[in-house]
């Protein structure tokens, strides 16, 4: 074997192309630039340099289940509008106590028959209502205690969608299987949502949910045993607050927050399909008295 004049061939030295003073005959795998062992890290395929390790990070989506708000502005939103809502109809009807006999509060309410004949708007401003300061209290009680850490959990725009939800979804199941010449109102439907969406928060983050459950079960009872209280509309609450809940934690709302807003809209338009025919279905609402009616031609 011969070897040229002048020697072996001297091997093509490199330089690191974030330390110009160190040679190396290393590379990137990704962007194949030279790189001293300090600059390499460990990749799937290879080592990489530190700019590729970044820029890799920086493209990749983050799962965003639930974004942290600092403190909770739609819940005491709601409470302010209910408590002025209350004060309202309070002036109207001349009575603290007696205040579902003012006109404000009759032309809110949640009447089936009502709704049929027109008055579409009865479905949200009846969550927005209660009989008597003791009706307001506990409700609103409620709203602070499990709104604050579902609204924290969610973000305030999920938690708006999430209420409003959940307050559609307990006047839809007392349109759909409660009496046509009853009269309901009170946040307890959206509060019943906002209680199924913390047992499915909770298990998203692997939380107890025993509470939560505990909480559920007495309410439930209480809507069983207490004259007066609307269990339709409890429940219809609950079933649709878990329901918008699972929709934005779970599946392509992992990555996409949009997507659970999606499904939330989903949701509510079929509430209102569902409303719509039943009404057609069974035809419209005759009421023979003030408080006795039925469906009929």
């Amino acid at each position: 074997m011969s070897v040229p004049a002048g020697g072996p061939p001297q091997a093509q030295t490199h330089v690191c192309v974030r330390h110009p003073d160190r040679p190396t005959g290393l590379r990137c795998t990704r962007c194949d630039r030279p790189a001293c062992p300090e600059c390499l890290r460990e990749a799937s395929v290879g080592m990489q340099c530190v700019d590729c390790v970044s820029a890799g990070a920086r493209s990749t989506p983050r799962a965003r289940t639930a974004r942290r708000s600092d403190t909770p502005v739609v819940v005491p939103t709601l409470i302010a509008i209910n408590v002025a809502v209350f004060v309202l109809t309070a002036v109207n009807a001349g009575s603290v106590g007696d205040n579902a006999s003012g006109s404000v509060f009759a032309a809110a309410a949640l009447a089936p028959v009502q709704v049929a004949g027109g008055g579409w708007w009865r479905l949200v401003t009846s969550g927005f209502l209660h009989i008597g300061p003791l009706h307001l209290v506990f409700n609103m009680i409620a709203l602070w205690f499990l709104g604050r850490d579902v609204e924290l959990v969610l973000g305030r725009l999920r938690f708006s969608v999430l209420y409003g939800a959940s307050l559609l979804g307990g006047s839809a199941a007392v349109m759909l299987f409660g009496s046509p010449g009853g009269e309901v109102a009170g946040a307890s439907g959206a509060i019943f949502g906002l209680m199924g969406a913390l047992v499915v928060l909770l298990r998203r983050l692997q939380l107890p949910m025993t509470q939560a459950l505990i909480v559920i079960a007495v309410n439930v009872v209480l809507s069983l045993t207490i004259p007066g209280i609307s269990l339709l509309g409890h429940l219809g609450g609950l079933v649709v607050g878990a329901a918008v809940a699972a929709g934005m934690v779970h599946g392509p709302a992992r990555s996409r927050p949009a997507a659970g807003l999606v499904v939330a809209g989903g949701i509510v338009v079929l509430l209102l399909v569902a409303i719509v025919l039943r009404d057609v279905s069974f035809g419209p609402i005759v009421c023979d008295t003030a408080t006795s009616c039925r469906r009929g031609a």
